[in-house]
């Protein structure tokens, strides 16, 4: 009979205390990889790239709660993390939202201008289509926005990774993690196959591994 599978951290808490401290690190730093790359991934999307990258991360932590475990090593390490996280989803969600109203209220618009044009025998529809840029001004608008939001999301987490790293002594090339996008700051980038991955430039980093 197989023992049950342990949460990451009841593993950590069986460990002594300098053990405890570099696996709640190291599980932190996992995270944070997958997080990067996620968010990075969706930022290219925005972009109109087609990205095949897809992480179960958001997928496991919704899991882990719905089990009524821990969400992550976070819990030890930074729990504001995951409220902010969290906090720029729904952000994320909100914004798309309005997005979708304005494109609804504006064909309504047209919609409305055609009917009257019908009804009424005037050219009332060329003032409804005399909105169409209005559709092009919010995708343009929106899709900024956005790329801003995940944007400043990553190179948060990057900046969160970095200081863990140098913090813990743990070895940079151990946490590289795919990268989509190369404007980001603190890392350096190089191709591996037919990908491109990213590695945190750690001053202080020595590994102890």
């Amino acid at each position: 009979m197989t023992e049950p599978i342990k949460d990451s951290v009841e593993v950590a808490l069986e460990l002594d205390e300098k053990e405890v401290y570099a696996h709640i690190a190291h599980e932190s730093a996992e995270d944070i990889i997958r997080i990067i790359s996620s968010l990075d991934a969706e930022r290219a999307r925005l972009h109109g790239e087609i990205i095949y990258y897809r992480d179960d991360w958001d997928d496991l932590i919704r899991e882990r709660i719905a089990k009524g475990k821990r969400h992550t090593a976070f819990d030890f390490y930074n729990p504001a993390l995951l409220d902010i996280w969290e906090e720029k989803v729904e952000e994320i969600k909100g914004i798309k939202k309005k997005e979708k109203a304005a494109y609804a209220a504006v064909g309504g618009v047209i919609a409305a201008t055609a009917v009257a044009s019908l009804l009424l025998k005037q050219p009332y529809l060329i003032l409804g289509l005399a909105m169409l840029p209005v559709i092009l001004f919010i995708r343009d608008y929106t899709k900024e926005k956005l790329d801003l939001i995940y944007y400043e999301l990553t190179q948060f987490f990057i900046d969160e990774l970095t200081e863990l790293v140098e913090k813990h002594s743990l070895p940079p090339e151990r946490y590289k993690f795919k990268i989509f996008s190369g404007d980001y700051f603190g890392v350096t980038t190089r191709k591996a196959g037919t990908g491109l991955f990213a590695v945190i430039k750690a001053e202080k980093s020595e590994s102890n591994h």
